[in-house]
């Protein structure tokens, strides 16, 4: 119950945010990062999740003041970085599906 409570100012933070994060996309393009979900090895899809999951981040919450006063925050917490290697896995998943699974 107080990981819940603990995780309520991070959201917060975050929702925050993606309404900035809205607007100010709307002002300027996106690169493309990431032009496909193929990759040769099970090792660059891992890499690919990994820097799927920071880009998000990164354009929920650009501002880097706000992003280390959260990282601040969650450092110390191992079920808060158990979350974020959460997001990775489900990204990779994504990513190994379209891969047929390195077969």
């Amino acid at each position: 119950m107080k990981l819940i409570f603990k995780s309520i100012p991070l959201m917060f933070l975050l929702l925050i945010g993606l309404a900035l994060t809205a607007q100010a996309s709307e002002d300027k393009q996106a690169t493309d990062y990431m032009p496909s979900l193929m990759t040769e090895t099970p090792l660059e899809g891992r890499m690919l999740a990994m820097k799927m999951v920071r880009k998000t981040i990164g354009a929920i919450q650009p501002d880097p003041a706000i992003k280390m006063a959260v990282r601040l925050q969650y450092q110390d917490n191992p079920q808060l970085l158990l979350y974020s290697a959460e997001l990775v896995a489900i990204e990779f998943k994504t990513i190994a599906i379209a891969n047929n699974y390195w077969r």
